[in-house]
């Protein structure tokens, strides 16, 4: 379940493709499937302005070789990327993107994927993105900050988590067990409520689109002195 505070200014979240890029755009590892092997890669990847990913492996590794001795240098690969809430959640795992393609040399030992697909899986469902609406798109202004962000409220601003919460009001079911940031990004900030059996996400939409870090403090501290919100939930009720 959801709570969703309304703003009327402000769009309730990010685009699919924006989604994608922004997974893309803070991911430090991801795991790699070909025709014959299976690989976990961290921090042997990169991600260009326009979202196209490219392999650094290691000089010598078992994947070059693979890429080299595939027909024409093109090599079947499906890649997935995983979101995880960087608190301490039950369940930590809030996006994952796959992307399908064909891995090539591209110099330097570097092996540039030529995508096919790409879909993205959130707690709402399944879907295939356009290859031309994430070129188009860009991540998040507050993907590299959110980490530190939700970390620093979860460990350190229990009286503005209190008063976040108090946004929802009577709409949030009782027998909370306890409450922690889930994301953030220019769009608001969404807390996870958990249960003894499942949990409920209440989403905060900030007044205006948060344009930095800074920006997003402000647009918290706007939420508490000037609440407006009707709230909004949405339900999981997994175990």
């Amino acid at each position: 379940m959801s709570i969703e505070a309304d703003a009327d200014t402000v769009p309730a979240g990010p685009t699919d493709a924006e989604q994608v890029r922004t997974v893309l755009s803070r991911a430090t590892s991801l795991s790699l499937t070909t025709t014959g092997q299976a690989y976990d890669l961290i921090e042997l990847h990169s991600v260009s302005a326009k979202g196209q990913v490219t392999l650094h492996p290691r000089p010598g590794s078992p994947l070059t070789q693979e890429a080299v001795d595939a027909p024409m240098r093109s090599l079947a690969a499906l890649l997935e990327f995983t979101d995880i809430a960087p608190t301490p959640l039950r369940d930590r795992v809030r996006a994952r993107v796959t992307v399908s393609g064909w891995l090539a040399p591209a110099g330097g030992g570097a092996l540039r994927l030529d995508a096919a697909r790409v879909s993205l899986r959130t707690p709402a469902g399944a879907t295939d993105v356009g290859l031309d609406e994430i070129a188009l798109a860009e991540p998040d202004p507050l993907a590299a900050e959110e980490a530190a962000m939700l970390t620093h409220l979860a460990d350190s601003h229990e009286e503005l988590m209190a008063g976040l919460l108090g946004l929802a009001g009577s709409r949030l079911p009782r027998g909370m067990i306890r409450s922690l940031p889930l994301a953030l990004d220019r769009h608001g900030i969404t807390l996870r409520c958990e249960y003894e059996s499942g949990h409920c996400d209440l989403q905060l939409l900030f007044p205006a689109l948060a344009r930095d870090a800074t920006d997003a403090g402000e647009q918290i501290r706007r939420l508490l002195t000037a609440p407006r919100s009707c709230a909004h939930q949405h339900h999981h009720s997994h175990p």
